[in-house]
């Protein structure tokens, strides 16, 4: 791919807010047909560098071309035209609408008088769904899709337009197994036919497996460009955060409690069934398996989202019934879900109002909210967290994913929970912040708490717990201790062999 003329390139370019330099000297360049990883901390300047490239902000110095030509992006309609499209994150689709109009939303086919063409509208929807490989079709309704096939309604977007740069941002975070495989091979074809491809993401695997290059951003600097062939891991993490990360399996150096959760032939319709475990004061115990076999449905159950067909909780040595998390707050269970932004947080308000939520009534004084006492649990949690925000007045939605985790865990810690459940601890949380949940969780299991960790992320469950239960189809398959489990039986444990069967 050397001589060739890059597809994209930023040369440059800065940006300022007010007492921050966003971006400071910023170059980057994807080529066509390349698959171009930007890799950095939550809050290293990749959003911003992209919001730049998509005309959101304009940058204070710096050029951009799109092949020779030098362009000034006023908007992200602009950028579409210039063939750059962008796959965001955060969904941005119309759920009233259907599949088709949200695909071709703003650019529907047209007959005589300014008529919709339905007929072509569905037929060009549906060749493309057809490359995706998706069960759904061009007339269904994108509020009854799950989250994963909305983020396969956000890739077709890119699929309309004769591209010549693809922007994808954490595009896997929602996406089952069997959909990153349709995705890479989406990502294939386009690189096949000359589209220049820059991929956003935390999951070093991911990295290392499609793309050509790796850039790192820290701090608003560029700090290096390789080649993904020719580094590994370590080398990417050093540049991310500048030191290296302790990726060894987890050993306790603490002696464990009694038995605070006992979770007897739990069942729950269809969804799991017979499930048996316990965690004591101390232990972290760790939840994996494949995508639908019943992890987060036992904790929204355990939390009283959910009411149980059959089996029995008991808490401390006593058979519990929870109906709702109020129930389930009152009896000393937290829990952390898996999507920190529309069920952990409300964004739009402030850190100390989020962290304090659930116990506003226990800090009233008469009919108000006692300031002083809400500012004083947010002071007591971002200091033994670490949370690093301005100050207890800064609206969530504008800290870091690692960041907005730490608010989300101040609130349930600062209602003193026995039992503290944490769901996907890292989604899209940066290297060097998921190295600070680890070594949190690992503290509060410590301090004599009852974890349980469910985490689609093998290095993650081995890394933490000292026990992982292997979920198969809705059932518990295995349980291992940290010092049995090795990466493949447990691989084996969740495709549902049985012990004596080689994977």
């Amino acid at each position: 791919m050397s001589g060739q003329t890059p597809a994209l390139r930023l040369e440059g370019i800065v940006k300022t807010f007010p007492g921050v330099r966003a971006l400071d000297d910023v170059s980057f360049d994807v080529l066509p047909g390349e698959v171009h990883a930007l890799m950095g901390e939550n809050g290293a300047g990749k959003s911003t560098l992209m919001k730049v490239l998509g005309g959101i902000y304009q940058p204070d110095a710096g050029r951009i071309f799109v092949g020779e030509e030098p362009v000034v992006m006023t908007s992200p309609l602009q950028a579409k035209g210039l063939g750059i499209v962008f796959i965001h994150q955060e969904l941005s689709l119309a759920e009233e609408l259907t599949v088709a109009e949200n695909v071709f939303l703003g650019e529907l086919p047209r007959k005589s008088f300014g008529r919709v063409d339905w007929a072509r509208l569905h037929a060009r929807t549906d060749e493309i769904l057809g490359k995706l490989r998706v069960g759904f079709d061009a007339r269904a309704r994108v509020g009854d899709l799950s989250v994963a096939n909305q983020q396969m309604v956000e890739i077709a977007r890119a699929l309309t337009v004769d591209a010549k740069a693809v922007i994808f941002d954490e595009p896997t975070a929602s996406l089952t197994d069997a959909e990153k495989v349709v995705l890479f091979d989406v990502i294939a074809d386009l690189r096949r036919d000359g589209v220049g491809i820059i991929y956003i993401s935390h999951r070093m695997e991911e990295i290392f497996r499609i793309t050509d290059r790796i850039s790192v951003l820290r701090d608003g600097q560029h700090r290096g460009t390789v080649k993904t062939a020719e580094t590994d891991e370590e080398a990417v993490t050093q540049l991310m955060i500048g030191r290296k990360l302790d990726l060894s399996r987890n050993v306790s150096h603490h002696e464990l409690g009694d038995v605070a959760l006992e979770v007897r032939n739990l069942s729950c319709g269809e969804l799991f069934q017979d499930v048996t475990f316990e965690v004591r004061r101390g232990e972290v115990v760790g939840f994996y398996g494949l995508v639908g076999a019943g992890r987060t449905e036992i904790a929204e159950t355990l939390f009283g989202l959910r009411d149980p067909s059959a089996g029995e909780i008991r808490l401390d040595g006593e058979a519990v019934r929870i109906h709702s998390p109020h129930d389930a707050i009152a009896r000393g269970i937290s829990l952390v879900p898996e999507d920190r932004k529309g069920q952990g947080l409300v964004l739009g308000m402030n850190c100390r109002d989020n962290m304090t939520l659930p116990q506003v009534d226990d800090l009233k004084a008469g009919p108000f909210v006692a300031d002083g006492a809400e500012i004083a649990i947010f002071d007591q949690y971002r200091d033994r967290l670490d949370i690093r925000t301005p100050g207890w007045k800064q609206q969530v939605g504008n800290l870091s994913g690692g960041n907005q985790q730490k608010i989300v865990l101040g609130k349930w810690l600062s209602m003193h929970p026995s039992v503290l459940i944490v769901d996907e601890p890292t989604r899209g949380i940066d290297v060097g912040s998921k190295a600070e949940i680890h070594n949190l969780i690992r503290d509060l299991a410590a301090q004599g708490y009852a974890v349980i960790v469910i985490s689609s992320e093998m290095p993650e469950v081995l890394h933490v717990s000292d026990r992982i239960v292997a979920m198969f189809s809705g059932r518990v398959n295995r349980t291992f201790t940290s010092d049995e489990v090795t990466e493949d039986n447990l691989i084996q444990a969740i495709s549902g062999l049985s012990n004596d069967k080689v994977a």
